[in-house]
């Protein structure tokens, strides 16, 4: 996966930064967010919201990008989690991202993992 103008790739670079800065301008104005397990957020702000709130219980993390399709303006990741909870749980799975993108930019990201494992793998 390339860098530079590549927004897909300036974003998984972002959320594994925790660079919120950088991350909100990678999204448009009226951009969506639908997050397995968790409301659909809508506009910018509300999306990035998202971000700092999910990750606030990692002391680590990292999304892998580990397979991607781009099809025109949407890109499909296929992601690989490893991290660590702030109380040291080791926490890993797989993920989907859909991206649909325009002009540069996301317009709507779609998140799907397995909610019920992960939730175990925190209790």
């Amino acid at each position: 996966m390339s860098t530079g103008d590549d927004v897909v790739a300036r974003y998984f670079a972002a959320v594994n930064g925790e660079d919120w800065s950088t991350l909100r301008n990678l999204f448009t104005e009226d951009a969506v967010l639908a997050a397995t397990g968790a409301r659909t957020r809508r506009g910018r702000d509300d999306v990035l919201a998202y971000y700092p709130r999910v990750l606030a219980g990692y002391a680590e993390h990292l999304d892998r990008p580990t397979r991607r399709l781009d099809f025109g303006s949407a890109t499909v990741v296929e992601i690989t989690f490893a991290g660590r909870t702030v109380e040291g749980r080791p926490v890993a799975f797989e993920a989907v991202d859909v991206f649909d993108l325009r002009d540069g930019l996301i317009a709507r990201l779609g998140s799907w993992y397995d909610t019920a494992a992960v939730a175990a793998m925190l209790a």
